[in-house]
């Protein structure tokens, strides 16, 4: 999530105003935080469900 802060922050430095470009970028930062944060949560049920579940 600090990425896409940073990300969002950085463009907005660039160019203040709405550009559609810059919305593209922020849309790409804050998917990779899902798809990151989703990837997070499959490990953790690798790791941790078989002690749930034996």
């Amino acid at each position: 999530e600090g990425l896409n802060t940073a990300v969002e922050a950085m463009a907005d430095f660039v160019h203040p105003d709405f550009h559609s470009k810059i919305g593209h970028i922020k849309d790409v930062a804050a998917g990779g935080v899902f798809f990151t944060a989703f990837v997070a949560v499959i490990i953790a049920g690798f790791i941790y469900l078989p002690h749930i579940f034996p």
